[in-house]
């Protein structure tokens, strides 16, 4: 039990003195969605397009058919659901004529443009959504039991189900600042938003790419602490049989 003890809390020391950088990213990340949105959702695009008209019109300029665009509840709840072809914005981006409505709305559509091209990354994001979730939920019970039970086979078996979940969220990356760059350079090569507009439109998509920055450090860090943890057991384990 000692050398569990001094794996555990040499693991957890070096954890929480990374965690303070990376819950602050994750705060501020969160504080600039909530701020940028609120500020353009109050400013009304010169074109007076709503959020449903932009996500159509990001659309009919890449070539893309088929693709629906409906409401949903809820607030940033905006996602492209590949499973029915169907762009889903909530009550305040699809009929909001606001900048932020467009800003948003263009990167939902931009992802329906990611599939219909056949996007490398977000093709290899699509094939591992089965595994990811299965990993998800399997990963924390599994670690716990190997930390419990003190089981190297079980924690090892936890690090690479988290791991998986680590590495969706890494390929994710790419695929959500993509979206953006896509969004962006639609909105400004069909002049949908002034120049003034765009930056605002910029503002709002950047905060919310900071936020999957911030969800993949947190994981990465979770899953360096369960590592560091595993490498200790194993110096002790060799160390206690000298």
């Amino acid at each position: 039990m000692p050398y569990y003890s001094y794996g555990y809390e040499s693991a957890n020391t070096i954890y929480f003195i990374l965690l303070i950088p990376v819950l602050l990213l994750s705060l501020y990340a969160q504080a600039q969605v909530n701020g940028n949105f609120s500020k353009y959702s109050k400013v009304t695009n010169r074109r007076g397009l709503t959020g449903a008209q932009a996500a159509e019109a990001v659309l009919r300029a890449h070539g893309v058919t088929g693709v629906g665009v409906a409401r949903c509840s809820g607030r940033l709840t905006d996602h492209y659901d590949p499973r029915n072809n169907t762009i889903f914005l909530s009550d305040s981006v699809y009929g909001a004529a606001t900048v932020a409505a467009v800003g948003v709305a263009a990167h939902e559509a931009g992802h329906a443009v990611q599939y219909a091209v056949g996007y490398g990354p977000v093709k290899l994001r699509s094939a591992i959504v089965k595994t990811t979730q299965f990993s998800s939920q399997a990963s924390f019970i599994i670690l716990m039991l190997g930390l419990i039970l003190y089981s190297q086979t079980m924690l090892l078996l936890g690090i690479v189900l988290f791991g998986v979940v680590a590495f969706f969220q890494f390929v994710t990356l790419p695929v959500e600042f993509n979206a953006s760059r896509r969004a962006l350079e639609t909105l400004e090569g069909t002049h949908t938003l002034e120049d003034d507009e765009l930056s605002g439109a910029r503002k709002v998509l950047r905060a919310a790419a900071l936020t999957y920055v911030a969800a993949l450090l947190s994981s990465l860090l979770q899953l360096l602490r369960y590592v560091l943890i595993f490498l200790s057991r194993s110096n002790n384990r060799r160390g206690g049989r000298r």
